[in-house]
């Protein structure tokens, strides 16, 4: 049934980590604009009666979104570059074929 189609590829698990960083970045990197950029999170911080440490959020939402867009940038090079572990079962395989 499937003879003309090559078989799909399962992905590595470097293509697994380098995706989950991508959307770890996206989200994260969203989160921390969205509050940065909006009231959203003075409004809940007054809601909740903690509007006093409204002053005190740049400390913490710029690094974060800081961070959040390094993160994304390192799983777009990891993944376009498309690193292999350096000990991975067929390296191995290879390394003792050769000696």
């Amino acid at each position: 049934m499937n003879a003309g189609k090559p078989p799909a590829s399962e992905p590595t698990t470097v293509t697994k980590s380098s995706r989950g960083l991508v959307i770890t970045g996206i989200v994260g990197a969203g989160i921390a604009a969205l509050c940065c950029f909006t009231p959203i999170l003075v409004g809940l911080l007054a809601v909740l009666g903690l509007g006093a440490l409204t002053g005190y959020l740049d400390y913490v939402l710029l690094p974060a979104l800081v961070f959040f867009l390094c993160l994304l940038a390192y799983g777009l090079v990891k993944q376009q570059s498309g690193e292999t572990p350096c000990c991975t079962e067929s390296s191995l395989n290879k390394e003792g074929k050769d000696g």
